[in-house]
């Protein structure tokens, strides 16, 4: 393993990765911001409560106004970047309402899937598991679909916060200048890129 994940030899399936300190602290870091960015879970108000209250509650019927969640929880009806008519939009809402806490809770469940993976991995390494400063962080096949959907999330965040629209100024990013203070950012951004591509390789018969 170079920095990149890989298939593993298990009958079933599933991909390991060899990742140093800064590697896990970045990713553990960006999952965080990104779960608090998402929101906590909302549920019933005390252990009292009905159960059911939560699975029929109805979540927001407006698009969030963070661009970034706005990527992450589009409309389902209507053409991006156009201006839909109120047909439109009471469909947009209606099934906006019944479908984003679902769609939400589904994100924050990917994403604390990569935060416990980070954790398990870097307790491996302090308790010498995994030696030359590495640690080797070993996925299921479930757990290897959710690392999937919280490294497309956290690059789809990052791509709104640099504003690229589109491939073109995706690849303009290598371009950027050291000093430039989105730097970090894109750097970022091509990791996760470069993670994601090598994970869906190992999902890949």
């Amino acid at each position: 393993m170079a920095g990149y994940f890989e298939a593993t030899r298990e009958p079933e399936g599933g991909a390991s990765i060899a990742l140093d300190d800064v590697e896990i602290s970045i990713l553990r870091s960006l999952a965080t911001q990104l779960l608090e960015l998402i929101g906590p879970e909302r549920g019933p108000a005390d252990a009292g409560a009905d159960p059911l209250d939560a699975l029929f509650a109805e979540g927001p019927s407006e698009p969030p106004k963070d661009p970034a969640l706005a990527r992450l929880f589009p409309d389902a009806y209507g053409e991006p970047g156009q201006v839909a008519d109120d047909e439109v939009r009471r469909q947009s809402a209606e099934f906006r309402r019944f479908t984003e806490s679902d769609l939400r809770a589904r994100k924050r469940d990917d994403l604390l899937a990569m935060v416990r993976g980070l954790d398990e991995a870097a307790s491996g390494a302090e308790a010498g598991e995994a030696g030359g400063g590495a640690a080797v962080l070993t996925l299921g096949p479930e757990e290897a679909k959710r690392w999937l959907g919280a490294l497309n999330d956290l690059r789809l965040t990052i791509a709104v916060r640099l504003d690229i629209k589109d491939d073109e100024q995706a690849e303009a990013l290598f371009d950027i200048p050291e000093g430039d203070a989105d730097k970090p950012m894109v750097m970022a951004y091509v990791w996760l890129g470069a993670l994601q591509d090598s994970l869906i390789g190992t999902l890949l018969p």
